[in-house]
Order: structure tokens, then C-alpha cells, then sequence
């Protein structure tokens, strides 16, 4: 890492200091590039199985999701309440090289998904230098946290929105004569999937922001509290939204675990509230 060096309080220093730090993020962003281009790699030679297992999931009827919904239906006693209709998905391809370009995306996608770790680690190392050891101690297994929920919100977008959703869009018809088909590209089954799984890997990352916002005072759980009946309306609105089906029960398997994850996020901001003021006291004490 680029490290302050004074040479003579001159103009150049600060130039040249600058410049260091400008070429170490460059290195950081080179090592994180390169670990996504060999990660997108490996998964392009094993594009084949990853399509037929993993990329093609929620649109297959087979899914663990879908067999899961089944099992959980029946053991409550709810029949097919909680089941999923059959989904039936023929994807294609507008051009020659619609396949081949399509499997590029794949495992880019992919790789970047499954180098985020990496990623993280590599932008903590250019921002720790920067943190006094009093700060390194509160952002202590940073990196864990950060991977964690990203992860947890990817799976839950990939196991549990994602096959909602593309069943939902695959049944939704417009007309009665039937003379509409639902015909996806590849390219933009792709891109719906990776927008569920980003986008929920990123909202996931709740707690984090919060923890962070409430380390430097700009949101407190008092705030969060008297917010959660507008959080609770537009959370269920967003649940209500992306379930098929209008049953309740439908709706809260995707709304509990977003109201758990601001739950959650209001006892972080406690947390981290009652140790700030607990170290103001201290210092002014």
C-alpha cells in the first residue's frame, strides 16, 4: 500500500502521494480482475453442467424450491396452497452467435458472483492503511459480514424470489385468445436472473450500511423504529407484488424474510448506538 511520504512540504510530494495511491488501487482492481477472469474460466469449461444445474433452476420444474414448496404445503395441511403451477420456459437465441456470446456472459456473471469475497478483500486492503487502530478493531471480521449477507441475499434471490418471479412472468397472460407465447432470449433470462440475484445480494447488505451509518451518525434505531410501520407497508407491497398468488401465505414466505433482515438491522443500529454513546460519556466524562 501507498504510504504519506514528506519530502520538503512540496507541491510534488502531495502529487507524487497521490499518484501512489493511484497506482496501488490499480494493482488491487488488476489482482481482483484477474481472479474473475480465471473463476470465469473454470465455470465456461464446466458451462454445460452450471447451464443444465444452476443458471436454468427456477425455470425448471424439478428445482429444489418448487419440490420443497411442495412437501411444506402438505405437511401444514394446505394441499397446493403454497405450491407453485407448472412452469414450462422454451428460451432462444436471435442470432449465430446468440449461444456462444451467451455462455461468455454466463460466466463472467458468474465468476464476478463467486469472486465477491475476493473483491471485498481486495478494496479492505487498499482502505485499511487509511484506519486508525481504533477503527480496525470495530471493523473487525468486516469481510466475513460484508461476504455473508451477500450471499445469504444471493440465495434467497436465487432459491426463492428468482422462481417466484419467473413463474409468475412464464403464467401471466394478457388476452383471452391465447395468441401471445412467452418466448424468452437467453440474453434476457440472464439478465432478469442476474438482477435478482445482485439485487438482492445488495439489499442483504442491510445490516452492514447500517452498522456503518449508525457508526458515523447518520442514522439511529430510534429513527428505524419509528419508521417500521412505513417499512412494513412497503415491504408487504413488495411481497404482494412478486408472489403469484394472492393467498397470504404465498406473500409471507417473501415478506417475513425481508421484515427479519430490517428487523435485524434495527438491533445493529442499537448496538452500535449504545456503544457510541457509551464512548462519548468517557471522553467527556
Amino acid at each position: 500500500m501507498a504510504n504519506f511520504r514528506k519530502k520538503n512540504g512540496t507541491a510534488e510530494t502531495a502529487e507524487m502521494t497521490f499518484i501512489d495511491h493511484l497506482d496501488a488501487l490499480r494493482m488491487h482492481i488488476i489482482r481482483s480482475v484477474l481472479v474473475i477472469f480465471v473463476t470465469s474460466i473454470v465455470i465456461f469449461i464446466y458451462r454445460n453442467w452450471v447451464f443444465d444445474n444452476i443458471i436454468t433452476g427456477p425455470i425448471n420444474p424439478n428445482f429444489i424450491t418448487y419440490r420443497a414448496l411442495y412437501k411444506i404445503s402438505h405437511w401444514l395441511g394446505m394441499g397446493d396452497g403454497l405450491t407453485l403451477p407448472p412452469v414450462q420456459v422454451n428460451m432462444q437465441t436471435t442470432s449465430f452467435g446468440g449461444q456462444f456470446l451467451g455462455s461468455i456472459t454466463l460466466a463472467f456473471t458468474m465468476g464476478a458472483i463467486v469472486s465477491a469475497p475476493y473483491v471485498f478483500w481486495e478494496l479492505w486492503r487498499f482502505i485499511k492503511p487509511a484506519l486508525t487502530p481504533k477503527e480496525l478493531k470495530n471493523t473487525r471480521f468486516a469481510i466475513f459480514w460484508v461476504s455473508f449477507f451477500f450471499f445469504l441475499g444471493a440465495a434467497f434471490g436465487f432459491f426463492l424470489l428468482g422462481p417466484y418471479t419467473f413463474n409468475f412472468l412464464a403464467n401471466f397472460k394478457l388476452g383471452t385468445l391465447s395468441m401471445l407465447e412467452t418466448r424468452p432470449t437467453l440474453t434476457d433470462y440472464l439478465e432478469n436472473l442476474t438482477n435478482i440475484i445482485l439485487g438482492c445480494g445488495l439489499a442483504f447488505e442491510l445490516p452492514v450500511v447500517t452498522f456503518v451509518l449508525t457508526r458515523i451518525g447518520l442514522l439511529t434505531p430510534m429513527f428505524m423504529r419509528r419508521s417500521r410501520r412505513y417499512a412494513i407497508v412497503i415491504l408487504l407491497t413488495i411481497a404482494a407484488f412478486i408472489t403469484p398468488s394472492p393467498d397470504w401465505m404465498s406473500m409471507m414466505i417473501v415478506f417475513v424474510p425481508l421484515m427479519s433482515l430490517y428487523e435485524l438491522s434495527i438491533l445493529v443500529a442499537a448496538k452500535v448506538y449504545k456503544d457510541e454513546q457509551k464512548k462519548e460519556k468517557e471522553e467527556w466524562g
